[in-house]
């Protein structure tokens, strides 16, 4: 095979390579909302503005009302500046001003979703993160409540508990809604369905006491 007919192979592959994986992002993407992240807060002493940073998926929004006593500043619109992300990672000055209001984190928070480093699995919508969740064992669902607020609060939420109760007992009866209305399935399952010596799932001792100090009987 001559070295044109190779090249022209690899180069084939390559860009065969380069779609698959551009489709690949453009399906995730998809998934996500428009807002990629927002904050608001006033700015640091002596000053009284107020500032909100936006981040889309296109674009950063950057906004601030001026408070003053002044009379003439009473009433001013607020100011707003619109850049595309390649277009903020250019831009210093802006990026000094993020940094003075929300502080380094934020920018450096900012900066990674510019440069398109986004974390898919966090931000996808809660039903379709229960159905993932749904495929692996409790004990990694304890490990990735650990992770995030996020996953600490779709971790604990009574869809993952529910069917974790479900699946110790043949059926979920109208007594027991009832009672996991008041105590809620999370804490269900471990009065009444985790075998401690036997369960492999093997939860921390802080799990199964948030359960017991919220159950009814450890109220009492």
């Amino acid at each position: 095979m001559c070295i044109k007919s190779i090249c022209e192979r690899e180069i084939n592959h390559f860009g065969v390579s380069v779609v698959m994986a551009t489709t690949k992002r453009q399906n995730m993407a998809s998934l996500l909302s428009e807002v990629l992240f927002e904050t608001a807060g006033q700015g640091p002493p002596p000053s009284k503005d107020f500032y909100q940073f936006v981040v889309t998926q296109n674009e950063i929004i950057w906004r601030w009302w001026k408070i003053s006593v002044r009379s003439e500043l009473r009433g001013a619109p607020p100011g707003e500046i619109k850049q595309l992300h390649h277009d903020f990672l250019n831009d210093g000055r802006l990026q000094e001003q993020l940094s003075a209001v929300f502080g380094t984190r934020i920018l450096d928070y900012t900066l990674a979703l510019c440069r398109g480093h986004v974390d898919y699995l966090e931000r996808l919508p809660d039903k379709l993160l229960l159905k993932i969740l749904s495929y692996i064992s409790l004990q990694d669902v304890a490990h990735l409540s650990q992770t995030s607020s996020r996953f600490r609060k779709v971790c604990n939420s009574d869809e993952i508990w529910r069917q974790a109760v479900r699946s110790n007992c043949d059926m979920i009866t109208e007594d027991m809604e009832m009672l996991a209305n008041v105590m809620g399935w999370k804490n269900i399952f471990f009065k009444f369905y985790y075998n401690k010596e036997h369960d492999s799932t093997a939860f921390s001792a802080q799990e199964e006491d948030e359960a017991n100090t919220k159950s009814p009987q450890a109220m009492k």
